[in-house]
């Protein structure tokens, strides 16, 4: 009779030949972690919360009739084309800014604003009001 030690080591480093039961009973113990372990231990995804209203969009800097606004990109869909972007622009400043409401403002610059992975955390968006 082996020892306990010695039947964790053989299961541990799976020394048993296919067909055997221990080799059977260690599939089944797999099978029954796999299967019956609750699929809220292994949500490890990156938490995406949208920021609250006022942490969306921030002044950096006005002159005169231009404005530069910080635009968190986690409130835009991702952009296909730079008219879409600028649409999507258009529609959370005049959401998120009551001085833009009225909408008479153009877009006349947007840069993206990296995060340390290079990844697109916000847009500098500068407007001019009309």
């Amino acid at each position: 009779m082996p020892s306990p030690g010695d039947f964790f080591s053989r299961v541990f480093f799976w020394n048993y030949e296919r067909g055997s039961w221990q080799y059977d009973l260690a599939v089944i113990g797999i099978l029954i972690f796999v299967l019956l372990t609750p699929a809220r231990w292994f949500h490890d995804q990156p938490i995406r919360a949208v920021p609250s209203a006022s942490a969306q969009v921030e002044l950096l800097s006005e002159s005169g009739n231009r404005f530069t606004y910080k635009v968190d990109a986690r409130i835009l869909t991702p952009p296909e084309q730079m008219p879409q972007l600028q649409n999507e622009l258009h529609r959370a400043l005049q959401r998120t800014q009551s001085t833009l409401q009225n909408g008479r403002f153009e877009i006349t610059n947007v840069e993206p604003l990296r995060d340390e992975q290079g990844a697109v955390a916000a847009y500098a968006v500068t407007l001019r009001r009309k």
